[in-house]
């Protein structure tokens, strides 16, 4: 049963993409990637394996636009995610659209609005502005910059300004529906940014409240927890021979920068996430030839806490565009925990099982 709903749930997204294709040449896309991964240095010993969705999460995706008459369109998307090593739905929740899934109207004068589940702004200052790595690969900068909280939300109401000399502004609310309580759940997300010639940089601040409204659960009495705050600034700036990038981040409250995985090192009750942190990345992205690219980072993460559970990364990638969609790819990093710090090297879908990692992937887009 549960497969005949995804086939027919497939096969209407089809039929969707299909007839947006017919009136703007949108349709169906997505990525597919798998890599051999080896990791090193935890609890597990050497793990060796097969992975989905290394450089990034692979996927299956619908959109369509339609041009509504004076500079207005209607847009939607409908993304899924998947694993290429098992065949298999990429999540645990049940969600068959658990990526992406909106609707939403475009002017070319007032800007976009978008309604649905969502990738957040500041996912997206990290993954376009702040990481040569594209939050991928083992250099992924989501090893130590918190993303658990910011990479997409559901019931959200989204806007995007057009840009105005360079400059946009963005701002995201997403409803937390807990009965009695509009503010438990509900999280706030604002970007700036200005983009001119070889030079970009974007702000942006995302606010969660995770309190729990009485009656979430049967007999169930509130629970208060405070706000996750997280914020990112990053730039870039292009230069003839190579991208130059930096970013710094801030992160204060409650679950503001969760480890990734607790149980990496055998200790998973002795793990104190932070509740005061600030993350630094230094990177570049270097042409190598006509079809292939280096990738670099150092990022240090530094526990304001008493704890002071720092940790630091240094990694190396590189690319090689086998045709304008299909790639290959090698990349590894190491990661330094201090202090009892948990921190491990995972790659773009998974958390990591030890303090460092390498990958030998292939990548293919359409």
């Amino acid at each position: 049963m549960k497969a005949a709903c995804v086939y027919g749930a497939l096969l209407a997204g089809g039929v969707l993409a299909a007839g947006a294709q017919a009136q703007s040449d949108d349709g169906m896309y997505g990525i597919v990637d798998a890599a051999l991964v080896g990791e090193r240095g935890g609890a597990a010993g050497k793990v060796n394996k097969l992975t989905s969705g290394a450089s990034a999460y692979s996927r299956l995706g619908f959109r369509g636009k339609e041009a509504l008459g004076g500079g207005l369109s209607a847009v939607f998307l409908l993304e899924l995610g998947m694993r290429i090593d098992d065949g298999s739905l990429d999540n645990t929740n049940g969600q068959l659209f658990n990526r992406q899934a909106y609707i939403g109207l475009e002017s070319r004068d007032w800007g976009s609005v978008r309604l649905g589940r969502q990738h957040t702004f500041l996912y997206y200052t990290l993954v376009q502005v702040a990481d040569p790595f594209s939050l991928g690969y083992a250099g992924t900068a989501k090893n130590l910059f918190p993303v658990k909280n910011v990479v997409r939300t559901s019931n959200t109401i989204s806007y995007t300004s057009p840009a105005r000399r360079g400059w946009t502004a963005e701002a995201a609310a997403s409803l937390g529906e807990q009965a009695a309580d509009s503010h438990a759940g509900r999280q706030l997300v604002m970007a700036i940014g200005y983009a001119a010639g070889p030079l970009t940089v974007r702000l942006a601040h995302s606010v969660l409240n995770q309190d729990v409204a009485a009656g979430a659960a049967p007999l169930a009495a509130a629970v208060s927890q405070g706000n996750a705050r997280n914020s990112v600034l990053a730039m870039n700036y292009r230069y003839a021979f190579l991208t130059a990038y930096l970013a710094c981040g801030v992160d204060k409250g409650a679950n503001s920068s969760p480890v990734p995985n607790p149980g990496a090192y055998g200790a998973p009750g002795s793990v104190v996430p932070s509740t005061d942190s600030t993350d630094l990345l230094l990177g570049a992205s270097i042409p190598a030839g006509t079809q292939g690219r280096v990738m670099t980072s150092f990022i240090r993460k530094h526990d304001r806490t008493p704890f002071q559970q720092d940790a630091s990364q240094w990694a190396l990638g590189y690319t090689y565009a086998l045709s304008p969609r299909t790639s290959t790819y090698l990349a590894w990093a190491k990661i330094r925990n201090r202090n009892g710090a948990a921190y491990t090297v995972g790659n773009g879908n998974e958390a990591g099982s030890g303090n460092s990692a390498f990958n030998l992937g292939l990548r293919h887009n359409f």
